[in-house]
């Protein structure tokens, strides 16, 4: 019911293809990142699913039905793609009431996503006195304002203080356990790895990647066990007759490449040698990332 179908998607603006034949899922019970470089077509295929821009073929649909054809939308989805969009001539909570009152919402709601999202205290605020961050917060108050089984949210966590980010980290977190459908468009690759369990990669309007986050960056990763030992000497012998190397890495630390910690720790116990400290070392997902998309950004500087 609220799984995000999007078939053979394609979005032309005259000569231009920004979205060129998407096919991929987005899943209830768990958070998906949407990544890719910029204009990679994620924010289009957003607009296209919210019914915000013209498909020019394929579909996107939520549960089988096209966002335009809900009557309570808000109630179905909530989305956050513009937070400074809202008219700063109202206050936080007519904002709100006026959201509510379009989707048949109760009011009683509007109070309630003001104190989700921290911001009760500025209720009777004009938006135009709002910081970045409180405007952020408002728009995933507004998100949340219909408890929608679906959240589309663009960069989510933009403008919003150390505690917000952990705030909205935690929420996203919390909605994908409750079975909610959550799609989350991020820049920053330290906070999609925190949050994100599958991975959806653009580039250039097309498919890159539709994976969990642990396979994509296994995927772009070279095994290397990185470890401590009170005996380097006789691990390097050891090590040798096996065909690897034992790196010196500094601080008492060693590397070596080609092999997992799990299989290394076997090596050592077979071979008497003591271990004080034994784990993988991993590409990061900005290294998985960036090997991925390297040749699919349209906008790179020169280095």
């Amino acid at each position: 019911m609220n799984s995000i179908e999007i078939r053979e998607l394609t979005k032309d603006y005259g000569p231009t293809r920004a979205v060129d034949r998407l096919t991929f899922d987005v899943l209830p019970g768990r958070v998906t990142g949407f990544l890719g470089p910029n204009g990679a077509g994620k924010s289009t295929t957003m607009r296209l699913l919210l019914g915000l821009d013209r498909i020019t073929s394929g579909t996107a649909t939520i549960g089988g039905r096209r966002f335009t054809d809900f009557p309570d939308p808000l109630r179905r989805v909530g989305a956050l793609l513009d937070a400074q969009s809202a008219h700063g001539g109202r206050t936080a909570r007519d904002h709100l009431r006026f959201l509510a009152a379009g989707n048949r919402i109760p009011m009683s709601r509007v109070e309630d996503v003001l104190e989700q999202a921290g911001i009760a205290s500025a209720a009777k605020r004009r938006l135009k006195s709002f910081s970045l961050g409180m405007r952020q917060r408002l728009g995933i108050a507004a998100a949340l304002l219909g408890d929608p089984g679906v959240l589309l949210l663009d960069e989510p966590t933009n403008g919003l203080d150390p505690e917000g980010i952990i705030w909205i980290r935690e929420l996203m977190r919390g909605l994908a356990a409750e079975g909610r459908t959550v799609l989350v468009s991020s820049h920053l690759m330290s906070e999609t790895a925190t949050l994100a369990d599958h991975l959806v990669v653009l580039g250039r309007g097309r498919l890159l990647a539709d994976t969990s986050m642990e396979d994509f960056i296994d995927a772009r990763s070279t095994p290397r066990a990185r470890l401590r030992t009170s005996d380097p000497v006789r691990l390097r012998v050891a090590l040798a007759r096996e065909g690897f190397d034992l790196t010196d890495a500094g601080g008492g630390r060693w590397t070596v490449d080609g092999i997992q910690a799990e299989h290394l720790g076997a090596l050592a116990a077979r071979e008497g040698v003591p271990i004080l400290e034994l784990a993988d070392e991993r590409a990061s997902l900005e290294q998985a990332y960036l090997d991925l998309t390297a040749d699919h950004a349209p906008f790179a500087a020169t280095r």
